[in-house]
């Protein structure tokens, strides 16, 4: 009898040993960490992944959520599809390195790499099952001849086709996997080449334009290949909405916006070559979009300018505005960059402080008649993620 009685306990833990092993095994969302992330984001041609913190309440809210939706996807093929999360508070240097600030951030990798926009849509079960079941169907279209790519298309999206002797190799996978990362950015097309055609052509349609651009360099080289979809599938200016607003403030870039009535397709030329020909280089410092002026009314409002005034070119830093002195100097060589430059140096605040001498300050006048003493506020910094929906980590901005 005190055997049995001393085996009791110890067949009790073995049972609680493997259901713990067991649940271990049905477990749909990996942990990730300094030992295992970079093996498994390549290893899995979509990651979907919850950086997160135990102290968050918005955490603790997704956390079962999350579980839930990925229970829909335990029984896709290994290597498809991998639901994660990251303890950000445990694992800093990856959150750092994702350029995480605010919990929970649902962030996409595919094929290793991470996709440009992350997850801001509804927190359901349905929801993120839909959002991961798109990424897993293809975003590619059919055609039987390249003439079709051009019949098909919206003259107002960016396009990009590929035609290939034969769907395998290298060069078809490259192709493959920037569709996949340039999904949101451009439509992509695949079929095969005509017949005394080359055997690989990767081609870009631009907006507008009945002459695609072919790619010349090697289709094997996959970084060549994404860079130069990237560069024109992700135009230099890109507009701003409501929608994109805060996405665009995450990126942690000053805005530097044509405000513009709709239609005004000219203004937008004048303004995208200036961008092209002097900030080219100013990609990783400044955003340049452009703007409905009778949407945002009211950061025009705030730079004293209003409807009539339109166009309207501003900075905006995420602390104050900026106005550039006239559309029409957008014309003259240098005055745009140095614009940006100035505002990078603090020139543009100096001059604020120091007197009206600087064409791009300006000063308000408050209905006392006393000038401010600082530019006015930035507007944008509020369209930036809400306390509602996140736990925003402390972090300066410009």
């Amino acid at each position: 009898m005190l055997r049995l009685a001393t085996a009791v306990p110890h067949m009790r833990t073995v049972l609680i040993l493997a259901t713990f092993v067991a649940s271990l095994c049905r477990a749909t969302v990996t942990p990730l960490d300094d030992n295992n992330i970079d093996q498994l984001l390549k290893s899995n041609e979509i990651v979907f992944v919850n950086f997160y913190a135990d102290w968050c309440r918005f955490s603790q809210m997704l956390k079962p959520i999350f579980a839930e939706a990925s229970e829909k996807f335990k029984d896709v093929a290994p290597g498809k599809v991998l639901w994660a999360n990251v303890d950000a508070d445990k694992q800093q240097a990856i959150a750092g390195k994702y350029n995480v600030n605010k919990y929970p951030t649902l962030k996409l990798f595919r094929n290793g790499e991470l996709v440009k926009k992350e997850y801001r849509s509804q927190r359901s079960v349905e929801a993120l099952t839909a959002f991961v079941q798109k990424q897993l169907d293809s975003a590619i279209q059919k055609f039987t001849n390249e003439q079709e790519v051009q019949q098909q298309r919206d003259p107002k999206k960016r396009v990009v086709s590929g035609a290939f002797s034969q769907l395998s190799g290298v060069a078809y996978d490259n192709f493959r996997k920037v569709a996949g990362l340039l999904r949101e950015e451009c439509i992509f097309f695949e079929g095969p080449a005509a017949a005394g055609a080359p055997p690989v052509a990767v081609r870009f349609h631009a907006v507008d334009s009945q002459t695609p651009e072919t790619y010349n360099n090697d289709l094997a080289n996959f970084d060549l290949l994404k860079q130069w979809l990237t560069d024109r599938c992700i135009p230099l200016v890109r507009e701003i909405t409501f929608e994109n607003a805060e996405e665009l403030t995450e990126e942690g870039l000053p805005f530097l916006i044509l405000f513009r009535l709709p239609g005004d397709s000219a203004s937008e030329k004048i303004f995208a070559d200036a961008v092209a020909r002097e900030l080219a280089d100013q990609k990783a410092s400044i955003n340049a979009l452009v703007g409905d002026g009778k949407k945002f009314a009211h950061p025009l409002h705030h730079l004293g300018k209003g409807e009539k005034d339109l166009p309207v070119i501003a900075i905006d830093s995420f602390r104050h505005m900026y106005l550039f002195p006239k559309m029409e100097e957008l014309t003259v060589p240098g005055k745009l960059r140095e614009f940006v430059l100035d505002l990078h140096n603090g020139k543009l605040h100096r001059e604020f402080h120091n007197g009206p001498d600087h064409p791009a300050v300006i000063v308000q006048v408050d209905p006392n008649g006393a000038p401010e003493t600082q530019p006015p506020p930035s507007v944008f910094e509020k369209l930036k993620p809400s306390h509602n929906r996140y736990s925003l980590v402390d972090k300066d901005e410009l």
